[in-house]
């Protein structure tokens, strides 16, 4: 199931995301808290790519971390274990951990204590594991955005 939804999928937009968690039984319980919490990620990512394509990129950058770390804190509060909904991997957790670990590339210094926990414990899943060590996995070969972005690219990790 997790691999139907996984981060290959949903790079377009969040509506493929949750028609796959229909599709495949992965929608949080409450459909609520799992807009609402799939927005808010959502919107972290998006201010990634507004200051990413500024050319103001570096004085904009440390407002983006101060303001990534509070949110980051309350995400751990919201949190129910395993998962951001409990024991069931919803289609927000995958959506939560690619918008996530794009952010994490330029700060990997902000995941630490139950988020970084979170993130380990969604790349553990097998169907990403096996995603995430695949010569297919964008993580490897594609920036995070526009190579010609004048701010960051987000070049991939260099191994």
């Amino acid at each position: 199931r997790v691999a139907a939804v996984s981060t290959q999928s949903t790079g377009s937009s969040g509506i493929n995301a949750e028609y796959g968690g229909r599709k495949y039984d992965m929608m949080p319980d409450d459909a609520g808290k799992g807009d609402m919490l799939e927005m808010l990620i959502q919107d972290q990512r998006m201010q990634l790519g507004k200051i990413s394509y500024s050319a103001d990129f570096e004085n904009l950058k440390e407002g983006f971390i101060t303001k990534l770390g509070i949110f980051l804190e309350r995400l751990a509060k919201f949190m129910v274990k395993p998962f951001l909904f409990g024991e069931k991997v919803t289609y927000v957790d995958i959506l939560a951990y690619e918008y996530l670990d794009q952010i994490r590339a330029l700060t990997p210094e902000s995941f630490v204590g139950e988020v970084a926990a979170y993130m380990d414990r969604v790349a553990a899943l097998p169907n990403i594991k096996e995603w995430l060590a695949s010569e297919g996995c964008t993580n490897k070969t594609y920036t995070i955005n526009s190579p010609k972005a004048p701010g960051w690219p987000g070049f991939p990790k260099s191994e």
